[in-house]
């Protein structure tokens, strides 16, 4: 399931959530020639890093993915559809869905060779249930989407919860899912649903914090399947593999399976990166997830990073372990969180692979610019990642990137140039944060930021 975290872009003032008055951004915004928001934008195909990883490395993730559950629970068997899969959507799917959704089938049939495609009838290999967040919530409180097998229906899971059916671990080959996503969330949060949980209908349910370029990773990082993950599914389907085969079996087959669809992966060196304890990813859940008191959610976030220094980590995960405390010390102390926000940063940007991980903390560090009325460092930090952002689909991060660009470009005293860059981030938003008042309030938040928007009582 994809679960509820802080989202990796949201942006609070680091100078501690400055409340609005009447006569700063507010007024701002209302005066501009904003009027009535611009119609939402979509991406169309985006260029995808090439797989960077070894093929060694490949074949320790896949059976990590494949033979475990997120909670740590071991599968006994390999199982997968076989077979061409049909697919159909019930409910009252949005037309940006239905889009979405097709971009996906494409996706998955040409990249990881998957035979898929949409059907009207209930018989359906797959089910996706477009349904309302609070329905979802009913049934599991932390999700923001979930997939089960062997049933159709919320009611027909909510029947079934706890019968052996409905257990993964109980599976011996896969015939019926459903997946039940959120039709009053964002578009993108549901187009993100829709990439992770039909990607665990089809092949691996587990996640792994240790990888920095795959949506099989529960830190929300990356949101639309990449490169490497089609790869994965590419590899769950080969022919050499088949239900109910064992982790050995598996594990015998893939170093052929891997050289023919990963032929450069053999002469790549492997990072052999450690396993992630346990007590780093429930320290990051409680700190980033719902449902803990601010007190407990920092005490996780420091327990996290202490996890990481003693392992002696270097990469993406310690970066991460630095982001979650500067997210949560930022209304607290600007400076700590400041220092936090750097220290994350210079972690991702000694990997190309982490290059989208580096563009949300840019977007954090502009933040900070911009309160201190440098707009100049501000423009310099996020000009790098617009391309990042666009090329991975994130029209939330990218909306707000181009937001803190405009109120940098205000406090360089170029307002027209900041207008025309506030109206293009708009369409965007509307895709990443969904209903107008959601946009209005981003770019209300965002305008917050800069001291020209702070007198007439603003502080």
């Amino acid at each position: 399931m994809r679960k509820l975290l802080f989202s990796f872009a949201a942006i609070c003032t680091l100078a501690g959530c400055m409340p609005a008055g009447t006569g700063g951004p507010a007024s701002r915004a209302a005066a501009s020639p904003i009027g009535g928001l611009p119609p939402m934008k979509t991406f169309s195909s985006q260029p995808l890093e090439s797989v960077r990883a070894s093929n060694r490395d490949i074949a320790r993730d896949f059976l990590d993915l494949a033979f475990q559950l997120e909670s740590g629970r071991e599968l006994p068997v390999f199982t997968r559809f076989e077979g061409p899969i049909t697919l159909r959507v019930t409910g009252r799917a949005p037309a940006h869905m239905r889009n979405d959704l097709n971009r996906l089938l494409a996706r998955l049939r040409h990249e990881a060779g998957i035979d898929i495609t949409l059907t009207n009838s209930a018989s359906a290999s797959i089910t996706i249930a477009a349904v309302k967040r609070a329905d979802i919530q009913r049934h599991l409180p932390q999700a923001a989407c979930f997939v089960v097998p062997n049933v159709s229906s919320l009611s027909e899971y909510a029947r079934a919860a706890r019968a052996v059916k409905t257990d993964w671990v109980q599976l011996n080959a896969r015939s019926k899912m459903a997946i039940f996503v959120p039709v009053d969330s964002p578009p993108q949060e549901t187009r993100d649903c829709l990439h992770e949980e039909l990607a665990q209908a089809l092949g691996p349910l587990n996640d792994l914090y240790r990888l920095p370029d795959s949506v099989f990773n529960d830190d929300n990082v990356h949101t639309v399947l990449t490169r490497y993950d089609m790869l994965i599914l590419r590899a769950y389907y080969a022919p050499e593999l088949r239900n109910g085969m064992s982790r050995a079996e598996v594990a015998r087959r893939l170093p052929s399976i891997l050289v023919r669809l990963n032929p450069a992966g053999q002469s790549r060196t492997s990072r052999g990166l450690s396993q992630t304890p346990r007590a780093w990813i429930e320290a990051i859940q409680t700190a980033l997830g719902p449902g803990t008191r601010p007190v407990a959610r920092q005490q996780a976030a420091r327990r996290a990073l202490a996890i990481a220094q003693n392992a002696g980590w270097t990469d993406h995960r310690m970066g991460f372990s630095h982001y979650a405390l500067g997210r949560l010390t930022q209304s607290i102390n600007a400076q700590v969180a400041l220092s936090h926000f750097r220290a994350a940063q210079a972690y991702y940007t000694r990997d190309p692979v982490t290059q989208l991980h580096a563009a949300h903390v840019a977007a954090q560090l502009a933040a900070f610019a911009i309160t201190e009325g440098n707009g100049a460092e501000a423009l310099l930090l996020t000009g790098p990642y617009l391309s990042v952002a666009a090329r991975h689909e994130n029209a939330a991060l990218l909306s707000t990137l181009q937001l803190l660009r405009a109120e940098a470009l205000e406090l360089q005293g170029r307002p027209r140039e900041a207008q025309a860059v506030r109206l293009d981030s708009l369409g965007w938003a509307r895709y990443g944060f969904g209903a107008d008042r959601a946009v209005r309030a981003k770019l209300h938040e965002i305008t917050s930021l800069s001291p020209l928007n702070r007198g007439n009582g603003q502080s």
